[in-house]
């Protein structure tokens, strides 16, 4: 059963890349104005935040990716040291498996030896409370991610489809876990009676994972070939929209965007329409795979560049400034945030 679940933890990183669905965030329907008389050079320009109590260089994360099969040793000791080196927190990919597979627990671990690397463990909403602590543990993280994935487990071979209140679960790790717990969809968005259910249960920090990036829908649909779900690829709340409306419910909460965070340009229409912090894997997991570590770290380093030059352009000199920029809603954005 786990050399099962590692060889589909493998197969998730192949199909990723094999993947050709791509939605649209919407973030393409945000309008923001050139500022022609800008007084802002790069060198003044701040793009770091806090969080958690950490300063980090830019709004950006590595989001939650792989762990447990053969190929995420190389790639999350790649992964952390880049993040390490850029000062960005990195979200490790589910760590369910390692809960009984001993053999997976080595591309978790390693993580932890990373001392100034902002560590995030992660688990799905089905695992119990123990189990958290378990993977926090095991990764020496500062906090964790409840993963809430319907969509995958609807339509994998081996998905859990008996649910349990996966809201009763959040809300006591919310109030009793040690640690700051982010919760987090996985490609299909967070609605707003989602984000409000979710911030009355006491929950502070969302990650929307919006529709647009990667889809596990159709990860899924290559490793079956019994039943062809290519029509459900689609599925999910557009990231532009999952942003603005989890936004909308409450000033205090810490909203990341995530889901197809591709380009500098949508880091700062993500910050602008209501965003605190973005998050980006399937371009990074590109980037190391088909270019290798020093391409990874690169693309990274250019992200902030772009990130200074956008405001430049803007003429902000902070991220707090950059959130209070002007912006409209164009095409089905507009729509169906109007609705």
């Amino acid at each position: 059963m786990n050399s099962q679940r590692r060889e589909r933890k493998d197969a998730h990183i192949e199909n990723y890349l094999r993947s050709k669905s791509r939605e649209s965030t919407l973030l393409d329907n945000v309008y923001i104005e050139h500022n022609a008389i800008s007084d802002v050079s790069l060198d003044e320009i701040d793009t770091t935040i806090e969080f958690m109590g950490k300063k980090i260089s830019m709004p950006l994360m590595v989001d939650a990716m792989t762990g447990g099969g053969s190929t995420s040793v190389s790639i999350n000791e790649d992964l952390s040291s880049i993040c390490e080196s850029l000062n960005i927190p990195m979200a490790v990919g589910s760590e369910s498996i390692a809960i009984t597979d001993e053999e997976s627990r080595e591309s978790f671990e390693l993580v932890k030896y990373k001392e100034d690397l902002f560590r995030i463990g992660n688990l799905g909403f089905e695992r119990e409370f123990n189990d958290f602590l378990f993977a926090r543990d095991l990764i020496e993280a500062q906090a964790m991610q409840v993963h809430l994935n319907l969509a995958q487990e609807l339509v994998m071979k081996e998905g859990d489809n008996s649910y349990h209140s996966s809201l009763s679960l959040i809300t006591k790790l919310v109030n009793d876990f040690p640690y700051p717990i982010i919760v987090k969809e996985t490609g299909s968005g967070i609605s707003k009676p989602v984000a409000k259910k979710l911030v009355d249960a006491g929950v502070k920090y969302i990650d929307v994972a919006g529709k647009g990036g990667t889809n596990f829908i159709e990860i899924e649909d290559l490793r079956d070939f019994e039943v062809d779900y290519s029509d459900l690829y689609g599925w999910g709340i557009p990231t532009a929209k999952s942003i603005i409306d989890t936004r909308s419910v409450s000033d205090d909460i810490f909203v990341i965007a995530s889901g197809g965070i591709k380009t500098a340009m949508d880091i700062v229409k993500a910050i602008i329409i209501g965003a605190d912090m973005t998050a980006m894997s399937g371009e990074v997991l590109n980037y190391l795979l088909h270019g290798g570590y020093e391409a990874c770290e690169s693309f990274l380093k250019e992200i902030n560049l772009k990130i200074k030059i956008i405001m430049a352009l803007l003429g902000v000199r902070s991220i707090k400034e950059l959130k209070n920029i002007d912006y409209k809603l164009t095409g089905q954005l507009k729509e169906l945030v109007e609705d």
